[in-house]
């Protein structure tokens, strides 16, 4: 997400260094780029207008200091109020109730409503250890029904079953039952969608919130709709009480027109971003942080979040301790290394949130790396553990076996068993002079890494 606002406010930025000091002369024209890159991010007009003028409110006269030059003391000014337009701080759910909370759903039809259901599942059992119970109220779409079911299956929530024939408002006043019953912290309520906003369905969800009276009432909704995507949650918020929003499918998303949008028109916070179909892609908002990642400035805070959360810290201590002491490094750990990567979003995922690393993200093929992972995982599974701890006997007809059992060429053998050299080489580095001598190897060899990199980087 904001991507194309990230490569135009960067060359903005770039053309203010070498000023003595903010003036009107010399904003005028960053201003006019600012603008123009924020319009083309599909940002919402009045929002635009507004963020402009504050901008050039706070940089006119503003004298650089000691340690700042003029662009980077407008980069400043840009950040702060990018943070203030989208919350200035993560909204934290309110469990500020008896027991279970209920926290509703609403949204449109395709938004993802039913998939942020299983993601904010698992978020609430792994972050809060809450016990979760969900129930779809979608008795128009029996698919949706048994989406949720087996999105509750894959997460380990609770799920209380409904069918097409009832009444929306009894199915989640039984689920409340149940729930209290089973002793559950948080009830997660489905809801229908559909196509546009009607007066049916404003009227039905109306009469369903009335009914239970959630804590949270959040808004899902689409970010590749842009502007758009404000302009219904404001919809919504008319009717309903809403508490936050989720935006989905950022990761679809290069404009980041809605999260700019959203928190000026409806008033109310963006609480989480969901990115990409996996039960584990959904981020808590934060304002600043998400400020840093639109100015290239990355974000390192939801990184070491995300590491402590994804990575195995008993193996990671053992590999370090092994690497430190020996050197060694087999195909094993090779493996391991690329899984915990994956855990993390990949490689794009860790450049998105990495200090100017932005204008590398966009050289990764996801999807290309994402297959390349699984070939490199089939080829390292079809070798013998006597293979994977000893590379160098890997020759000529073992290799043929290996490719036959992966279903890949002795070619792909080859350029995996030169990909691992690379990192065993780079491992040993790191056991002779520690980091110093690791970041020196590699500073010759970025941005492409010397073909360090895995095939689905340009």
């Amino acid at each position: 997400m904001f991507d194309n606002l990230s490569e135009r406010l960067s060359q903005t930025f770039k053309n203010l260094t070498g000023q003595g000091r903010l003036s009107e002369s010399n904003i005028k024209d960053a201003l006019r780029d600012v603008r123009r890159a924020l319009l083309e991010a599909d940002v919402a007009l009045p929002v635009v207008k507004s963020f402009i003028d504050q901008v050039q409110e706070r940089a006119i006269g503003t004298e650089v200091s000691a340690s700042l030059n003029p662009g980077q003391a407008f980069i400043k000014i840009v950040r702060d109020q990018l943070t203030e337009v989208m919350g200035a701080e993560a909204a934290p759910l309110n469990f500020n109730v008896e027991p279970p909370a209920i926290i509703m759903m609403a949204g449109l039809q395709g938004a993802g409503k039913t998939t942020s259901v299983g993601k904010l599942s698992k978020w609430l059992q792994e972050k809060h250890k809450k016990k979760v119970m969900v129930v779809s109220a979608d008795v128009y779409r029996p698919a949706a029904i048994k989406q949720l079911e087996t999105l509750a299956e894959q997460v380990g929530a609770n799920f209380f079953p409904s069918t097409a024939e009832q009444n929306p408002i009894d199915i989640v006043k039984n689920a409340h039952k149940e729930a209290r019953r089973k002793f559950m912290d948080v009830l997660i309520v489905d809801t229908a969608g559909r196509l546009h906003i009607d007066d049916e369905m404003m009227q039905e969800i109306k009469q369903l919130h009335a009914a239970i009276k959630p804590i949270e009432t959040l808004f899902v909704v689409d970010s590749m709709t842009g502007q758009d995507a404000a302009n219904t949650a404001k919809a919504f918020n008319d009717a309903l009480p809403l508490t936050g929003v989720i935006l989905t499918k950022t990761d679809g998303d290069a404009r980041g027109g809605a999260a700019l949008s959203i928190r000026q028109i409806t008033g109310k916070p963006i609480k989480f971003i969901g990115a990409g179909e996996k039960t584990d892609a959904l981020e808590t908002f934060h304002p600043e942080r998400m400020a840093g990642r639109i100015l290239g400035m990355g974000d390192m805070l939801s990184l070491i979040e995300e590491a402590e959360s994804k990575i195995d810290k008993v193996k990671a201590e053992k590999f370090a301790q092994k690497i430190q002491k020996s050197g060694q490094f087999d195909l094993e750990d090779f493996l391991e290394q690329l899984q915990q990567i994956n855990k993390m979003g990949g490689v794009g995922g860790l450049m998105g949130k990495l200090p100017g690393m932005g204008a590398l993200k966009g050289q990764v093929n996801n999807e290309a790396m994402e297959k390349d992972f699984k070939r490199l995982e089939a080829m390292i599974y079809s070798m013998t553990p006597h293979e994977r701890a000893f590379p160098a006997v890997i020759k000529g007809s073992r290799k043929k076996r290996i490719a036959a059992g992966s279903g890949t060429q002795v070619q792909d053998i080859n350029r995996m068993m030169k990909q691992f050299e690379q990192m065993q080489k780079m491992m040993k580095k790191v056991s002779k002079g520690g980091m110093k001598n690791l970041m020196r190897g590699m500073a010759g060899k970025m941005p492409g890494m010397g073909g360090m990199m895995p095939p689905g980087l340009k």
